[in-house]
């Protein structure tokens, strides 16, 4: 079991790191309270190994002082139950974390009318030197944008390579209409037809004798190889836009076919990409 502790002061991307991990496949937690924290582990994670395999937990100053002063026992405590745990503790220069919050005009959880933003920054720095002084990873992201800290985030916690994209490859008929929430439409209309070949027609593209038909014809192989390469372009961008999903919808004339016999041809290929694979024949029943 691996779980991640996510801290640091308010405004330095903590939010983010959450929504990475998240992504990556963590069951994600914010804001517990460190008193709850080993009870937690006891009596939730260690319970239900499977749902909390892996776990991130998000602690900040909203905790009260004096818990947070007991977190470097309670963290051993979860190391003594044979828990893979690791601490990031997040920063950034106060004039970034003040320009943040000017720009977005949030309030700081420490504020009030008596308490202006720049001392509350520097109450929670010292609340939070218990859960710093824990840290096996510290990020000073002052000079990162989104995209830069989800990728170093992946990098440090050995979740690169881990595709948290999922791609949908669908056949259709466009005789039915083309699909309303497809990323990118491909026509296969102009592929060799097994239609017309009677003792093929009443099959559809997941039979042995239509894949037979349609892989021995060079046209078909080209149309295939030009979809893939388009897609291993253009995947890693979508992914590293934060997209969860992308729809990759191919059609012919009534979607039995050539469609079909090219969705699962991709699928099968790019199930071997690391990435997360569906397939759906919206005309075959």
């Amino acid at each position: 079991m691996k779980l991640v502790i996510v801290s640091g002061l308010s405004g330095s991307g903590k939010s983010i790191a959450l929504d990475t991990l998240e992504d990556c496949g963590y069951y994600c937690i914010d804001n517990l309270p460190v008193s709850l924290l080993e009870e937690f582990i006891d009596h939730v994670m260690l319970e239900d190994k499977e749902t909390y395999n892996k776990t991130a937990i998000g602690i900040d100053a909203r905790n009260q002082r004096k818990k947070l002063g007991a977190f470097p026992a309670s963290l051993a405590a979860i190391r003594n139950r044979g828990i893979d745990c690791e601490v990031v503790f997040m920063q950034a220069d106060e004039s970034i974390i003040l320009k943040r919050y000017s720009e977005t005009r949030r309030r700081h959880p420490l504020t009030n009318e008596n308490r202006p933003l720049k001392e509350a920054l520097e109450i929670e720095r010292q609340m939070l030197l218990p859960v710093e002084g824990c840290a096996d990873i510290v990020i000073d992201t002052s000079y990162s944008h989104y995209h830069q800290l989800r990728e170093l985030l992946k990098n440090r916690l050995g979740e690169q390579g881990k595709s948290s994209l999922s791609i949908l490859f669908q056949s259709f008929g466009f005789k039915y209409g083309i699909p309303l929430d497809a990323d990118f439409v491909f026509d296969a209309r102009s592929l060799p037809n097994p239609y017309w070949a009677p003792e093929l027609r009443g099959l559809n593209g997941t039979d042995a004798p239509v894949a037979d038909f349609l892989q021995n014809e060079p046209v078909v192989k080209e149309y295939l190889d030009d979809i893939s390469a388009f897609i291993q372009r253009w995947a890693p961008r979508f992914e590293s836009d934060n997209r969860s999903y992308l729809t990759i919808a191919i059609g012919c004339t009534g979607g039995q076919h050539r469609s079909v016999f090219l969705v699962e041809a991709l699928a099968k290929q790019f199930q071997l990409h690391k990435l997360n694979v569906i397939i759906r024949h919206r005309e075959l029943r």
